[in-house]
């Protein structure tokens, strides 16, 4: 089974290809606004130094995180699921980043809209969530989640918010699904935007 994982949530451009949750090739690239560009390039590069030209199942980042991303992740995903006929599931980037951590709990924010921080708690064995995802702004997420490390790249302002703490900003690499338990790996290829539209309907 060869499974083509692509994460565009955040600043990072990250894909790889796995063989029965061996990394076969990957590619991790901190892009920006990029996505769009240096996606598929990426793609054709992992598959090419797989020596395969498609895979038998897509994962993907649902999100949280960038709107523009995790749009241009999904459309690929969809695209090459469609394209190869293969089952096309989601993952979520706040799960991505608690995995190999070596603290028993933690915590991973990311940068959100409108200064807010999307963040969520883990238990590390088993990997599970111990809290719902939530976005708030930095002073709401520290009164929020306990003294764990923080990783993301909303750590630094959720721990300046608390005053005490260790922040890593680190981003979501495709490479680490291989860690994910199946459970979080089954999520509908639909986006998690973590937070309500601006736009309302009008009444």
């Amino acid at each position: 089974m060869n499974t083509l994982v692509i994460e565009t949530a955040t600043a990072a451009c990250s894909v790889a290809l796995l063989h029965d949750d061996v990394v076969i090739a990957a590619r991790h690239e901190v892009v920006g606004r990029g996505h769009a560009e240096r996606l598929v390039p990426m793609i054709a590069e992992v598959l090419a130094e797989g020596g395969v030209t498609q895979a038998t199942s897509v994962l993907v980042d649902c999100g949280p995180g960038s709107f523009t991303g995790i749009r241009v992740g999904l459309a690929a995903a969809r695209g090459f699921g469609l394209a190869w006929k293969v089952p096309v599931t989601g993952f979520s980037s706040l799960a991505l980043l608690a995995v190999g951590r070596e603290a028993d709990t933690v915590t991973t924010a990311l940068t959100g809209g409108h200064g807010e921080l999307f963040f969520q708690r883990f238990a590390r064995s088993p990997l599970e969530p111990l809290t719902e995802l939530a976005s708030r702004p930095p002073d709401a997420a520290a009164a929020a989640t306990p003294d764990d490390i923080v990783y993301g790249s909303g750590a630094e302002a959720l721990v300046a918010a608390r005053g005490w703490g260790i922040a890593d900003p680190a981003y979501p690499c495709a490479a680490d699904v291989r860690y994910l338990p199946e459970a979080l790996r089954q999520l509908p290829p639909t986006p998690i935007y973590g937070r309500a539209p601006d736009a309302k309907v009008p009444a």
